[in-house]
């Protein structure tokens, strides 16, 4: 069997992908130009999901697609524009958690959250002054909730100037699947997340905070785990597209973070 690279879509994750890729349909009370089937013959999905994923994993430009692999770059530009409008990576992002948590199960009793900043030199939306570069240079900031074993369920984008603390209820109520009801899930988090008003919002939401304590408590009675969502933010930057944000728009680069996501939940139950 011949291995698969890291930006090449296997056959077996094309069969999870291909049923949830939106399908092109004619308005009935459009006024179209072209007789149905007139014109260039649309890209095949695959090829465009491909030269997605290759852009994501190399972190080249659009424009620096090959062309003899993929096509016309701004045709596979304007489909991903066109998918995430639609809402095709956040589904697919989902269906990969179904799965995993079928075969797997999630592992909801502990969780963790931290945030990770990056640059984002022309991004016009969701950026602010990146403290790391004393804030003379705009950025953002990833915001991630992973399950025990670093499986993304949650995540947000904001600048890079908002801290932690004020972000903590949003994450919390992203998550991507329904929380089934359980035992009391904890909550780790490291001290940027120490203080009163972050452990209300904990609390509120039926979570065992786990946050570590500016001054050090002796005999604490758990075990901190938050190096697990710091393993996750190291799996998103292995996308080379994630590392810097070139993506001018918000709704573009989530897209790209959720894509990944989904493929780090596919990875865990089969062999993409």
């Amino acid at each position: 069997m011949a291995k698969v690279r890291s930006w090449e879509v296997s056959d077996e994750f094309w069969l999870r992908v291909e049923p949830l890729i939106p399908k092109r349909q004619r308005s009935e009370d459009g006024v179209y130009k072209r007789r149905p089937g007139g014109g260039r013959k649309p890209m095949a999905p695959r090829k465009v999901f491909e030269g997605i994923v290759f852009v994501l994993r190399t972190g080249c430009q659009w424009k620096a697609l090959p062309k003899e692999r993929f096509g016309s770059a701004s045709s596979v530009h304007k489909y991903f524009r066109q998918w995430l409008k639609e809402g095709f990576f956040l589904s697919l992002w989902r269906a990969g958690l179904c799965e995993y948590d079928e075969m797997e199960g999630i592992a909801w009793k502990w969780q963790s959250v931290d945030g990770s900043m990056v640059k984002a030199p022309l991004a016009r939306q969701t950026v602010g002054p990146n403290p790391t570069d004393r804030g003379k240079k705009n950025g953002s900031k990833r915001h991630l909730l992973v399950d025990g074993l670093g499986v993304p369920l949650s995540l947000i984008v904001t600048g890079a100037n908002r801290h932690d603390v004020s972000q903590v209820a949003a994450v919390l109520d992203a998550v991507v699947l329904v929380q089934p009801k359980q035992d009391t899930p904890y909550l780790y988090a490291d001290k940027g997340y120490d203080g009163q008003p972050a452990q209300e919002e904990i609390l509120s939401r039926g979570y065992a905070p786990g946050v570590s304590r500016k001054k050090r408590r002796r005999g604490r009675p758990w075990k901190n785990r938050r190096w697990v969502v710091e393993v996750t933010h190291s799996w998103f930057n292995r996308f080379r597209k994630l590392l810097v944000r070139y993506e001018k728009f918000t709704d573009s680069y989530e897209a790209l973070l959720h894509l990944a996501a989904a493929i780090i939940c596919w990875r865990k139950v089969a062999p993409i």
